[in-house]
């Protein structure tokens, strides 16, 4: 295989997974139903996870996201704005990354606004970004941890959880936002 083929085959295959129509397929229906089967599992492993998520303004739910590459990677995945338990609007998070890398991985993510002021910003910005225009933090539960919503102090907090595939990059940073329009 010569040194064109080496690089730029696992970039093709790498984009067309990113930008197939099955992985932003997802109807509004489909959506929610999915976040709602992540919710069950966030709940599972995470203690405490019902009070978090009622003392929120909002939260995403991004029951899957897929993260492919080798040397140049992305990841994309389709979510939920809930704000009172219901859904009000629709994202998309996508990111890019070069470097050390090779794999696949899915993984959910619960991005949970802690204050009415992080949730109409996020609302209100046209593809935030996360580092950019918002700190996430990463909450790590491993271990057993219980969340204890007294410590949690970050207007914007997330969560990775139901990790699958040979990729260990858990994080939000670079991670950019979009509205969608998912008109059932």
């Amino acid at each position: 295989m010569n040194k064109f083929n080496k690089v730029f085959l696992p970039l093709a295959i790498v984009a067309s997974m990113m930008f197939s129509n099955s992985v932003f397929a997802d109807t509004a229906a489909e959506i929610d139903a999915a976040a709602d089967e992540a919710l069950v599992v966030f709940k599972k492993q995470i203690d405490g996870a019902d009070v978090f998520l009622t003392q929120s303004a909002g939260y995403l739910i991004f029951p899957r996201v897929i993260k492919a590459g080798f040397v140049v990677g992305g990841e994309t995945g389709e979510g939920a704005l809930r704000v009172g338990g219901k859904t009000v609007d629709y994202y998309r998070t996508s990111a890019a990354s070069f470097g050390l890398q090779a794999g696949a991985q899915a993984k959910s993510m619960v991005i949970a606004f802690m204050t009415p002021e992080s949730l109409e910003k996020f609302r209100n910005a046209s593809g935030w970004k996360a580092g950019v225009d918002g700190s996430v933090a990463l909450i790590d539960m491993g271990g057993g941890k219980s969340m204890d919503t007294q410590n949690i102090k970050d207007p914007v907090v997330g969560f990775i959880f139901g990790s699958k595939g040979l990729m260990a990059n858990l994080s939000f940073e670079g991670s950019k936002f979009s509205k969608l329009d998912k008109s059932e």
